[in-house]
């Protein structure tokens, strides 16, 4: 390897002498100490004589150790053939190229430090100057998180759009997907295509009116023009092209990447009759969704269940739809009554809400967080609220911190306003500070629980009852000793 020479803009400085005089050498070390983040002198042998550290990020990662060590030892194994031939190319009127390497660090994880170096003079000491790069490694892992995070949201978006063309294939009910601007029809299942008595190449990109009759032109169109202006529109009976008959169609609005759609739903004869038996629901679909892997709830407009997936009762330790089929949903969602009553009325304000982070209570006590989406169908003769609810993956705990809870963030605490009672979180609050402070005076006094009630302010029996309530040590022994006291 040969050493780089200095960049022009360095070696430029013709007249430095005449307008700067000459630097001493405390000058010049200030001035290398305030241009990098830490400067090291090293001696002929690799020992590191002096050292300077010009980053307040450095502190507590043990550098002042490196005093007096041969620079190659202050470094992890796999780096000190950077170390030897950063110094091997150390030359006067020279700064090598940088190189990368990590130093052991007494936080536990490798600080990495981009390093030059530069001789002063022949058989001089050697110059080596630094840049810390652990900022830089942390938006790197961010970056690495991020990526991992958009592949976990990627594989889950995909995933959901294979269920929901499964669904779309399955389903029984004859369904077109239509552009709410142009009325072209963009998706049609298998279903809408027997019905029509076309091939689903031949209906996808024509105008939705020209599969109807001439006749029931004007009412499609006065519906598509009441979707546009309000949402909305009401059930119409229309008569099909080539003469197949009568059909009622059910129109529904909704948004998908930034176009406006429709959701028509067409049935024949018996077709459009809402099976009672199988709790008034309207969706013919229930049956092929029974086996999706999230849970989902189709209820009335007062939250009474109508059906309900296998999920779901997984999800609160029940066996049959029969055992939730007319119950109330707010019986198992939520861990206070305040989550339902917020994700009910935010659905009521806005016809639909996702990612509603909450908990479903199962009937035998357990008790696992979810994620909710839900909206709320206002058309047709029944409307009804429908509920996908997903489990969230649980945070790991780390080992250090294995069997106790975790402090909560600020963030986390705000995320339950509204869903828990502001005195609750108080309380959750306090009995983990105070538990916290009793563990830690105990560790300081090493398990002496006189000292510790000194240290806490608080008498000895106060303590003892504050260790019964956290089931911190072991008490009886700890009282019998104070009675042989």
């Amino acid at each position: 390897m040969t050493s780089l020479a200095l960049p022009a803009a360095t070696t430029s400085f013709a007249a430095l002498h005449k307008s700067l005089g000459p630097l001493d050498e405390q000058a010049a070390g200030l001035l290398v100490a305030a241009a990098t983040d830490l400067s090291l002198v090293i001696d002929g042998e690799g020992v590191i004589r002096d050292a300077s550290f010009g980053s307040t990020d450095l502190a507590g990662e043990g550098c002042e150790a490196w005093l007096g060590q041969r620079f190659v030892d202050t470094v992890t194994v796999e780096s000190r053939p950077k170390i030897a031939a950063l110094l091997k190319d150390a030359a006067p009127g020279a700064v090598t190229r940088w190189r990368q390497v990590n130093h052991p660090s007494a936080t536990g994880i490798d600080l990495p430090i981009r390093y030059s170096a530069m001789r002063l003079k022949a058989d001089g000491p050697v110059i080596v100057i630094g840049r810390n790069l652990r900022a830089m490694a942390a938006l790197q892992r961010k970056l690495a998180e991020t990526q991992q995070a958009l592949e976990r949201d990627y594989l889950r978006l995909r995933g959901a759009e294979t269920r929901y063309r499964l669904l779309f294939q399955l389903a029984g009910e004859p369904v077109l997907v239509v552009d709410a601007g142009t009325r072209r029809v963009t998706e049609v299942n298998p279903a809408a295509a027997r019905l029509l008595g076309k091939s689903e190449k031949r209906i996808v990109g024509q105008d939705v009116v020209d599969l109807f009759d001439g006749a029931s032109g004007r009412d499609l169109e006065a519906l598509f023009a009441g979707l546009r202006a309000t949402g909305q529109a009401d059930d119409l009976v229309a008569r099909l092209g080539n003469g197949r008959g009568e059909t009622r169609v059910a129109a529904s609005l909704f948004r998908q990447e930034n176009a406006t759609s429709a959701l028509l739903r067409l049935s024949v004869g018996g077709m459009d009759a809402v099976d009672k038996s199988q709790g008034r629901s309207g969706a013919s679909a229930l049956d092929v969704i029974q086996n999706l892997p999230e849970g989902f709830v189709v209820t009335d407009p007062s939250r009474h269940i109508l059906a309900a997936n296998t999920a779901f009762l997984d999800l609160v330790q029940l066996a049959t739809e029969e055992q939730v089929r007319g119950e109330l949903l707010d019986r198992w969602l939520g861990r206070e009554e305040s989550e339902a009553a917020t994700l009910f009325a935010t659905l009521g304000l806005h016809g639909s809400i996702r990612h509603y982070a909450t908990s479903i209570r199962g009937a035998y006590g357990a008790i696992e967080d979810v994620e909710i989406a839900a909206v709320s169908v206002a058309g047709g003769g029944h409307p009804c609220l429908g509920f996908t609810i997903r489990g969230t993956p649980r945070r790991a705990i780390t080992s250090a911190m294995a069997g106790r809870e975790l402090p909560r963030s600020v963030e986390q605490m705000t995320e339950l306003v509204g869903r828990v009672s502001m005195k609750n979180l108080v309380r959750e609050s306090t009995d983990l500070i105070e538990r916290l402070c009793i563990e830690a005076a105990l560790r300081i006094t090493r398990d002496n629980r006189a000292s510790a009630a000194e240290m806490l302010g608080l008498s000895r029996q106060g303590l003892y009852a504050k260790l019964r309530r956290y089931g911190i040590g072991d008490l009886d022994v700890a009282e019998a000793g104070d009675d042989e006291d």
